[in-house]
């Protein structure tokens, strides 16, 4: 007797792993070295499209009176505050699955509005500058988007956080470095710039994207990070909009500075010596990025939200008080124009960076709300760019004759004096709004 044959039953085909599902279950320093990286790399490619041409002096052109390079950057920075108002409902509501599409579409908006800058005569083609910064406003939510909620933000948080020097100092090296050496017209400059950061930021986004939603674990210790609708930030605001009001002064203070020590520095380092240096900017960026690296990297360990949360404060006024100090040093002749920028830029960023990165996101854990970043970081940056709009047009229709040197020491002795005051009185308020939950 013939058995019978027996029924081939087709297997299902198994479904191709994914790089999202790797890291799903990868180790943890593969998953935060990945993507740290993959968001270090986006946010550096988007200064090479915002501040290349602050390696621009743009000299004997005025428009409206006022410096034409100052024109330029009091429109690039209008384009980002308008930006930043509108992020606050744009982020505060953006689906995940959208956010790196948007990455692409909005810096290459920009990129296009590069082109223009570079064809329309001048002093005309201000205006594409205001359309530069106006869709760029929005990159920093939509990166840092893919790394809050997570046990290891703080150290996500902190690489991505070196971009901002970073970043910033490799653009305009990339900047002057094409005036200097390849002999390329200032208002070209900034689109030729662009062009060395499109294919890395094709990629570094494409990887980014990638990234795996938090873990449960994460959700259990972080809370969970939603879309907020209009109604959830109007309770969130009529909760905490109190005592956000100081830190978010002292955040604009710290924009204001870090807004000027970027679209100034050409003007500083020349005026301390350093008139035909192109590398100057990315070796004092590399500097700052692991001074600050170094300092904010590990709060990522301290597992207590609301003691996390509260130090944040505490290195927060360290900045101010080691950019203060670093200035009374080099005005009483006791350390170099060089330590003085680099000691005084360090102090401006252990400021900045944890209201970017570290602050609002173990907020929102200690009190548990189900929110996201992003809603709080650009009301503070909302405001912190009109800070920086309003301070240009003083400083420029304020007939009061100073240098550079002496402008920067003032306002770095300023924003001490008033930021540390501000820091402890948003401290003490949201003590006593935790002690009453």
């Amino acid at each position: 007797m013939i058995s019978p044959t027996p029924m081939l039953t087709e297997q299902p085909a198994s479904r191709p792993t994914t790089l999202r599902t790797r890291l799903s279950n990868s180790p943890a320093w593969v998953f935060v070295l990945y993507v740290s990286l993959a968001s270090f790399i986006v946010y550096s490619c988007m200064y090479g499209f915002r501040k290349p041409f602050t390696a621009a002096s743009f000299d004997g052109v005025k428009f409206f009176g006022i410096s034409y390079k100052v024109v330029l950057v009091i429109s690039q920075v209008l384009g980002y505050m308008c930006s930043k108002f509108y992020g606050i409902r744009f982020i505060a509501t953006m689906q995940p699955s959208r956010r790196a599409g948007y990455i692409i579409r909005l810096v290459g908006i920009s990129w296009v509005a590069l082109l223009l800058f570079g064809i329309v005569p001048m002093p005309y083609n201000f205006i594409f500058m205001f359309i530069n910064g106006l869709p760029l406003g929005m990159v920093w939510g939509l990166v840092f988007g893919f790394l809050e909620g997570r046990r290891v933000t703080e150290l996500m948080g902190a690489v991505l956080a070196t971009s901002f020097m970073f970043g910033s100092g490799l653009a305009k090296t990339v900047g002057k470095g094409l005036i200097l050496y390849a002999g390329v017209n200032e208002h070209w400059m900034p689109f030729f710039a662009g062009a060395f950061f499109i294919i890395p930021l094709l990629l570094s986004t494409w990887l980014l994207n990638q990234t795996p939603p938090p873990s449960a674990e994460d959700v259990a210790q972080r809370t969970i990070r939603l879309p907020m609708a209009k109604e959830q930030r109007k309770d969130f605001l009529r909760k905490f909009g109190f005592a956000l009001i100081p830190v978010v002064i002292a955040y604009v203070m710290l924009t204001i500075l870090r807004d000027f020590c970027e679209d100034f520095a050409n003007e500083l380092w020349t005026e301390t010596g350093f008139l035909h240096s192109a590398d100057v900017f990315a070796r004092t960026g590399t500097i700052l990025s692991l001074i600050v690296l170094a300092v904010v990297g590990g709060f990522f360990l301290i597992r207590n939200n609301y003691k996390a949360f509260q130090l944040n404060n505490v290195i927060i006024i360290g900045g101010f008080i080691l950019a203060a100090a670093a200035t009374a040093g080099y005005h009483w002749h006791m350390i170099s124009p060089v330590t003085w920028i680099i000691t005084a830029s360090a102090g401006l960023y252990l400021g900045y960076v944890p209201y970017n990165c570290f602050y609002f996101e173990r907020m929102l854990a200690a009190y548990k709300v189900p929110g996201n970043v992003g809603f709080l970081i650009y009301i503070a940056d909302a405001f912190g760019y009109l800070g920086t709009v309003v301070v240009l047009l003083i400083k420029e229709f304020v007939k009061i004759h100073y240098t550079w040197v002496d402008f920067f020491t003032g306002i770095f002795y300023a924003a001490a004096a008033g930021g540390i005051v501000l820091v402890m009185w948003g401290s003490v308020l949201f003590a006593r709004i935790y002690k009453k939950n």
